[in-house]
């Protein structure tokens, strides 16, 4: 694989625009790259509606970024995929061509897309390598989001080819951390269970219920570390491939859910649901192409974890405090 496609581009100095930063991954690249000497750049959702070109325009013309990051997104687990198909297609669509377009006409230098691991086929070899994109059916349980993060990776390698822009994409594969979604219906699996083993150890129940067989292989990257590698590809990848981004390590969802268990001190049994979907089989992603530019993830999966429940915990402890004021 010698097609790594060097380049350095120092963000020291920089205006870097972080779409996005609300959220889970926006939030974690604010925090990386305070540590950067660059100048982070934000827009609230009060202030730019990223589904309305007009206003991306209008936001990129008077701040003049010279990085951006696009971490924007509508995001959720399979229930919110199922049940809001129309709304994870078309939001993801026009932001990514939005502020992929914007980014053109106002000369950005580089700009980083933030795809994503569902993108790969459902029945992908695994690990799952770049080459496996669009080599076979999507699953069905996010093929909405996935279609629309396909079609912004492709953007990036179109305008890289029309126009010579530094565009890249890169797609991590499943993510948790401080800043998830802490929501039963639109969680992914990971805050989800830890909602639901508080929730089991406060009420004092024996018993608590997983989604599916347990048995579906998955891989966890804590946020904070992908952050670190968007930083790092941003100032060390120029090329058309979009970079997976993982850890190279896989546990199934029984014993995720077995480990969850552990850090939040729930003591009682597991048990399926296999009344409900599993989604993909197994999901890992290859990442010899990130490795061999020198990066590796850092953050163990328990200790990752951890941090997620602490932060749940504070968060709730805030609200709680609100609410009582």
């Amino acid at each position: 694989m010698n097609d790594s496609h060097r380049a350095v581009y120092p963000l020291r100095g920089k205006r870097v625009w972080v779409a996005g930063h609300r959220g889970m991954v926006g939030g974690a690249l604010v925090r990386r790259l305070a540590s950067e000497g660059c100048e982070v750049q934000t827009a609230g959702r009060d202030g730019v509606d990223l589904r309305r070109q007009a206003e991306v325009d209008g936001w990129m013309a008077d701040n003049r970024p010279q990085a951006v990051f696009i971490a924007a997104a509508t995001v959720g687990g399979i229930y919110a995929n199922d049940s809001r198909p129309a709304e994870f297609l078309y939001d993801n669509l026009v932001i990514a061509a939005n502020i992929i377009e914007a980014s053109r006409r106002t000369g950005v230098e580089k700009l980083l897309f933030l795809g994503s691991s569902c993108i790969y086929p459902r029945l992908a070899p695994q690990p799952m390598p770049e080459e496996a994109l669009l080599t076979g059916p999507l699953e069905p349980t996010n093929e909405w989001y996935a279609v629309a993060k396909i079609a912004g990776l492709k953007l990036c390698q179109a305008y890289r080819k029309q126009y010579g822009a530094d565009f890249i994409s890169a797609q991590p594969t499943n993510l948790y951390g401080p800043g998830d979604t802490f929501d039963l219906e639109g969680s992914h699996v990971v805050p989800a269970l830890l909602m639901k083993a508080h929730a089991a150890k406060v009420s004092g129940e024996h018993t608590l219920t997983v989604w599916g067989t347990g048995t579906p292989r998955r891989e966890f990257l804590y946020v904070d570390d992908l952050a670190d590698a968007l930083v790092f590809l941003m100032g060390n990848y120029s090329g058309p491939i979009p970079l997976n981004i993982g850890t190279g390590d896989e546990v199934t969802i029984r014993e995720l859910a077995q480990t969850v268990a552990e850090v939040v001190g729930f003591s009682g049994t597991l048990r399926f649901d296999t009344d409900k979907p599993d989604g993909t089989p197994r999901k890992l992603v290859d990442c010899r192409r990130l490795h061999a530019l020198g990066w590796h993830h850092r953050t163990p999966l328990k200790e990752g974890l951890a941090r997620a429940y602490a932060w749940y915990l504070d968060q709730a402890a805030a609200t709680a405090g609100a609410g009582a004021g």
